[in-house]
């Protein structure tokens, strides 16, 4: 054998040691990463941690077919307006859920915080007597004049005072922005008609980025810069000059919450608008409405649109992807009274409730247009009824105006109302699906039946909204 083959075979067989020895190396360095420290530290969440982290992050169950319980009552700081007719117009939860806004016909806007951030509270809590209130109002503002419209910033957060704040219109008022904090005015924007003087707009949206105040005017739209108060303004009008486009005064603002980038108008001429609003493209007109229209609403999946109207008992769905002929008509008391009444979607997108002059609210489920149930919420028209943001709340206004009718004048009154001057109820209502109990009939009452973690739990599999 020669040197040169010798040296070969040392070579190979040093080789073949040291392809052995790594085996060895990365065999013990296996059996120690499966040991069960280590595997503890990569072990992924188990079925019931990521039940847990689901139930987090899940909406509330809300049920409609149990009797509802309230929670809270505000009467007297209502009756005990300089106005005698006092009564309330309108309600809306603030974006966060922090709080809730009221507008009434003594000019006044209110504002209320939800105890404890949506505590349960005392059952016993509304078992004190009618005239007394579950507590005060934290801020009241004056318009001065009536209070056309208002609406919160889509982004509103309790924990970020710059943004706690809400828009309001007011007869021969501009536009005012209050701070939800403090009740000060923070700044106005002012439209001028052709005699350089302030005209009031009738409707006001913010739009879903936040930067634009859009408000509603008589055949025309202004788009304000939510950040350059003052008079400066884009306008369009909602009439071409071919005469072709949506007449009347524009009543009704609602943004598809999808971002899609759509806007529905509504008008007193019975008539329902969709524009784009990058360049306020008129995309279709829907006919169909018995009376002006005084609410509009994009369901929660941003397909169907919802309008009702004074004087028009039906709440008509739209299919915005067809926009030919109506979905379905949901009933509701309404068609003597010119009255805005207002309805809401609860956060799911599967169900709508809706007040009436009756003192009821009805819930239908959006996917059949069916009714599913109805409870009294007040003794008089209920004029507007929201849901909680997320938690499964509800909270409802009622009242009507009056006219004193002479003693020698005998009159049928088609409202069984509290009192010849009118009356202001307001109730804030948390629903339990155990708990049924009978209200007495000279206060304002409503409220939504709800599940409980300790009672039915969370369902995570209905986060998608609602598929019709």
């Amino acid at each position: 054998m020669s040197v040169t083959e010798a040296m070969g075979q040392e070579e190979e067989q040093e080789q073949e040691e040291n392809h052995n020895h790594n085996i060895n190396h990365e065999s013990e360095s296996k059996s120690k990463s499966n040991s069960p420290s280590e595997v503890t530290e990569i072990t992924e969440p188990t079925k019931d941690q990521e039940e847990q982290q689901q139930q987090e992050y899940s909406w509330p169950v809300i049920r409609f077919d149990v009797p509802p319980h309230r929670t809270y009552h505000f009467y007297k700081q209502f009756r005990n307006s300089p106005n005698p007719n006092n009564f309330l117009k309108a309600i809306k939860w603030s974006p966060d859920g922090s709080c809730f806004l009221t507008s009434s016909e003594d000019n006044t806007l209110r504002v209320f915080t939800l105890p404890d951030n949506g505590s349960r509270g005392d059952i016993n809590t509304c078992s004190i007597a009618a005239d007394e209130d579950s507590y005060a109002a934290k801020l009241v503002m004056n318009e001065g004049e009536s209070v056309y419209d208002f609406c919160w910033y889509p982004y509103m957060s309790a924990s970020d005072p710059v943004s706690c704040v809400f828009a309001s219109t007011a007869r021969d008022h501009p536009i005012h922005l209050w701070d939800a904090t403090s009740g000060e005015l923070r700044c106005t924007y002012r439209a001028y008609d052709a005699m350089d003087e302030i005209t009031a707009a009738f409707s006001i949206a913010f739009n879903p980025t936040g930067t634009k105040i859009f408000a509603g005017y008589n055949k025309a739209v202004r788009m304000f810069d939510l950040h350059r108060p003052g008079r400066d303004f884009k306008q369009h009008s909602t009439l071409q000059g071919n005469k072709e486009g949506q007449t009347g005064i524009i009543s009704a603002l609602a943004f598809c919450p999808t971002h899609t980038g759509l806007l529905a108008m509504g008008s007193y001429s019975q008539t329902t608008a969709i524009y784009q609003e990058d360049n306020m493209e008129l995309l279709y007109v829907l006919h169909g409405q018995e009376g002006g229209v005084t609410h509009v609403q994009f369901s929660k999946d941003g397909n169907y649109l919802y309008t009702g109207g004074r004087k028009d008992p039906y709440i008509l769905c739209w299919d915005i992807r067809k926009a030919v002929d109506v979905v379905y008509k949901l009933y509701r008391s309404s068609e003597s009274t010119n009255q805005r009444i207002l309805f809401d979607i609860e956060p799911l997108g599967q169900h709508l409730g809706t007040g009436g002059q009756d003192g009821f609210v009805h819930i239908y489920d959006l996917q059949t247009g069916h009714w599913v149930s109805s409870f009294q919420a007040a003794s008089d028209t209920v004029s507007g009824f929201s849901f909680h943001p997320f938690l499964p709340m509800a909270a409802s206004s009622s009242g009507h105006r009056r006219f004193v009718v002479p003693d020698d004048i005998y009159e049928d009154v088609p409202l069984s109302g509290i009192s010849s001057n009118s009356a202001a109820n307001f109730v804030l209502l948390e629903m339990f699906s155990n708990i049924c109990n009978v209200f007495p009939s000279n206060i304002s009452l409503v409220e939504l039946c709800h599940c409980f973690t300790f009672v039915f739990g969370y369902t995570a599999s209905l986060l998608n909204g609602m598929t019709i």
